[in-house]
């Protein structure tokens, strides 16, 4: 199976990866809705579940709370990439990857050299002001003289230095929409792909899942995922191994 994806990549000239959390599980940071996922754990210890906790309306309600959970659970900055994310930057040096849309936030991709990425739900190395919409450098947001509460008491939550507003990661969060001219992008490099390589992802997340339907009549389709996916039966190869694996050892990364 691995020379078989080797052989589609040399043969195709417009490769796009359309990338889950599964690619970066490797890196240490857990995914959502497996065995052992963020979903899962919240829900057996009984917590408020990540759907909410990850909220538009909880940062605002509960911004202590929200910024607590995010500082232990979701602040994953430390994180390095794998051999994923080296491969398909390997693979954008070629020539041959043009674009990379992942659903996650961890940047890891342009740490590992990747440039053409489109992220759809935003990043986590970046925030900014809700209020008035002032960019602070990421570290801002980790700095405890710059967190407090509604009633200026040291907290978790960061204060813009201008307006006092809630200082916000730049993620897209439950209740918000994506950005358009992000989806736009996205949807035109898949478009145009004449290899589709879909890893880490359970496609069953919309608008994310709904870009494989936009792939160009022979194009190629390739899903690299540990479980079924609803697009399996369109597939022209599936391999069930961890996506590190298997796009490291296809790349010599």
């Amino acid at each position: 199976m691995y020379q078989e994806l080797k052989d589609l990549i040399a043969k195709s000239e417009n490769i796009v990866f359309l990338g889950g959390a599964g690619v970066s599980t490797e890196s240490g940071i857990p995914d959502f809705r497996s065995s052992r996922g963020r979903y899962t754990t919240a829900a057996a210890q009984g917590d408020v579940s990540p759907e909410e906790a990850a909220s538009f309306q909880y940062m605002l309600r509960n911004s202590e709370a929200f910024f607590g959970r995010y500082r232990t659970s979701l602040d994953r900055t430390e994180a390095k990439p794998n051999r994923a994310h080296y491969a398909l930057a390997k693979l954008e040096q070629m020539g041959k990857l043009r674009a990379v849309v992942t659903q996650n936030v961890d940047g890891l991709h342009q740490e590992a050299g990747s440039v053409n990425v489109h992220e759809l739900h935003g990043s986590n190395r970046s925030c900014y002001c809700q209020e008035c919409e002032l960019v602070y450098p990421v570290t801002y947001m980790r700095d405890p003289s710059n967190c407090y509460d509604s009633e200026g008491n040291p907290g978790f939550t960061p204060r813009c230095e201008a307006c006092h507003g809630i200082v916000r990661p730049g993620v897209v969060l439950f209740g918000e929409q994506l950005n358009n001219a992000v989806m736009s992008a996205a949807y035109e490099a898949v478009s145009l792909a004449d290899l589709l390589i879909v890893g880490g992802t359970s496609l069953v997340v919309h608008p994310a899942a709904s870009l494989v339907d936009c792939t160009k009549r022979g194009a190629t389709l390739v899903i690299l995922n540990q479980s079924e996916t609803p697009y399996d039966h369109k597939a022209r190869l599936i391999i069930r191994d961890p996506i590190g694996q298997v796009l490291g050892t296809v790349m010599d990364v």
